[in-house]
């Protein structure tokens, strides 16, 4: 009767072997079925309700799984190359979970059949490396033609990466505006110069591109309203200063015994104001935004000198109008001078829906702009602005890195045929694991087959023979309900996706697979209290 060793915290849950590993997989996979139907230009959308009841549709995989509450250990994983890809290419968010619980479902009958998985893992990374080489091989470099060849491919691949989303009837408007939005940038093609506003109301096709910055008016006081409201050739003055009375009776403490005193300090205070915007309207500038509130003192002083003015401008319009327009953020109103403000030629505030908007344009050194979205519901525009991301995003990357494959499950398609034919000349375990992965990357056409609804196993069947005969461009032709040269289709994204997608999967894959124990510790709070009367004693079931 030796006594029993305790060697973990009572309430520590552990679980080892291979069970463990089949349910972690079969976790994966219920995450799979989850994003599964939002693959492709017929994929369904889904609509998540958090915590605080609020709603979001989306059809993009990260969305779906940031707003998913997983607690699973190793399902996380598969949350994690989602964003991952969101972050790095910014689409093809959903494929690589597909692809990475594609993966493990095939080699599942291996793990339960005794195979090791350190094998099971040297065959991902085999296959991997030979599919990257493909791809590689495969890519069409686009050389640095004319512009207008570039921008026509640009425009294809925003299109192809909008095909899969909500707004893909207007995919050819949005493709010009995205392509528009990403050319204005510099050549680091920062993400946060491409500000989108969304306004309620009207139809998609009102939005519109403003080359510069565009930003919803601000609280504004009394006297807003005689104050100009467009100029040609405007300077402007970009302050982080409060314009304001502040009633310094709050902050201090005077005493006064006659009133000629008290009076002094108001007089103070109003000359101190005075002085502020004597100094502005001295320096030239017709129009001031700044950061911090204008009072209606203020308002009113600027509106009698034809300034105009805004207060209360959320910090990143005013950094991408200083990007936009030049000039600087002053703090203080005693040294503006005419080097600290910005230029810009036309000024206006125009009606946009029921908003106002300031709208700078014809900026000096404009490598900023900004998307006003338009559209019915609030659900919709946040959707919408996902989208053009998304494709803000691939239209970024394709100029980075000017290489195209064919999309539609095309190049996965060619993949699978390499992958099979490699298998057939090795020998060992191997052979079957490689063929396993070949017929994983089949689920990315096979998908886009069942979400509109084909017969999967028919168009796959085609297009393995296509392939079989070298038409490595052949894919899924959603449109017709066959099989297409994609490439000639025009259905293009940057090879940087695939490879991204690709290396993702399998990682998350390969660290799924070499897990062989989790162990969880109890909560704090949650260990029993010793002799506390739920306990959960040494035999009592959980």
């Amino acid at each position: 009767m030796q006594p029993q060793i305790v060697l973990l915290k009572e309430g520590t849950d552990t679980s080892q072997g291979k069970p463990q590993l089949v349910s972690n997989i079969n976790a994966c996979q219920s995450i799979v079925d989850a994003v599964r139907t939002t693959l492709g230009p017929r994929g369904m959308d889904k609509l998540i309700v958090d915590a605080h009841g609020k709603a979001t549709i989306s059809n993009d995989g990260a969305t779906i799984m940031k707003l998913l509450d997983i607690v699973h250990p190793a399902a996380k994983t598969l949350v994690d190359i989602a964003k991952s890809q969101d972050a790095e290419v910014g689409d093809g968010t959903t494929s690589v979970v597909l692809l990475a619980g594609e993966f493990l479902k095939q080699v599942k009958p291996f793990v339960e059949d005794g195979v090791h998985p350190r094998i099971v893992i040297k065959a991902i990374r085999k296959a991997l490396q030979l599919c990257m080489d493909k791809i590689n091989e495969m890519a069409v470099h686009i050389e640095k033609q004319s512009k207008t060849e570039q921008r026509a491919l640009l425009e294809k691949c925003a299109a192809t990466a909008m095909s899969s989303k909500l707004i893909h009837q207007q995919k050819d408007f949005f493709a010009k505006m995205v392509v528009d939005a990403v050319l204005s940038l510099d050549e680091l093609l920062p993400l946060n110069m491409i500000g989108i506003k969304k306004v309620t109301g009207g139809s998609l096709e009102e939005s519109q591109l403003v080359s510069g910055v565009a930003f919803k008016k601000t609280f504004s006081y009394a006297g807003f309203e005689m104050a100009p409201k467009g100029y040609e050739n405007c300077k402007i003055a970009l302050l982080n200063i409060e314009l304001e009375l502040k009633a310094e009776r709050d902050n201090a403490e005077i005493r006064v015994d006659n009133v000629k005193e008290y009076q002094k300090v108001v007089d103070a205070e109003w000359q101190i104001l005075y002085n502020k915007l004597a100094k502005i309207h001295e320096s030239g500038a017709n129009v001031v935004l700044s950061k911090l509130p204008i009072g209606d003192v203020a308002t009113q002083y600027f509106a009698d000198r034809n300034i105009f003015c805004a207060g209360r401008v959320p910090e990143e319009d005013l950094k991408r109008t200083m990007k936009a327009c030049g000039g600087a953020v002053m703090t203080t109103a005693n040294d503006i001078s005419p080097n600290v403000l910005g230029l810009c030629e036309r000024f206006a505030e125009r009606q946009v829906g029921g908003e106002r908007f300031n709208l700078f344009q014809g900026c000096p050194n404009a490598k900023t702009s900004t998307l006003i979205l338009r559209g019915g519901a609030e659900q919709f525009l946040e959707e919408t602005e996902r989208s053009l991301h998304d494709a803000i995003m691939i239209v970024r990357r394709t100029i980075k890195h000017d290489s195209v494959v064919a999309g539609g499950g095309a190049i996965e398609m060619e993949l699978s045929k390499v992958l099979r034919d490699y298998s057939r000349t090795i020998a060992g375990k191997e052979q079957l694991l490689i063929a396993a992965i070949a017929k994983g990357l089949e689920i990315i056409p096979r998908q886009l087959c069942d979400n509109a609804g084909f017969d999967a196993t028919n168009i796959l069947n085609k297009l393995r023979q296509k392939h079989a005969q070298g038409g490595k461009w052949y894919g899924v032709d959603i449109t017709k309900e066959d099989i297409a040269d994609n490439y000639e289709q025009c259905v293009w994204e940057p090879s940087i996706i695939k490879i991204n997608a690709l290396s993702a999967a399998a990682e998350a894959a390969c660290m799924i697979l070499s897990v062989d124990e989790t162990i969880r510790s109890p909560k704090a709070g949650e260990a029993p209290m010793a002799g506390a009367p739920m306990g959960r004693g040494m035999g009592r079931p959980m």
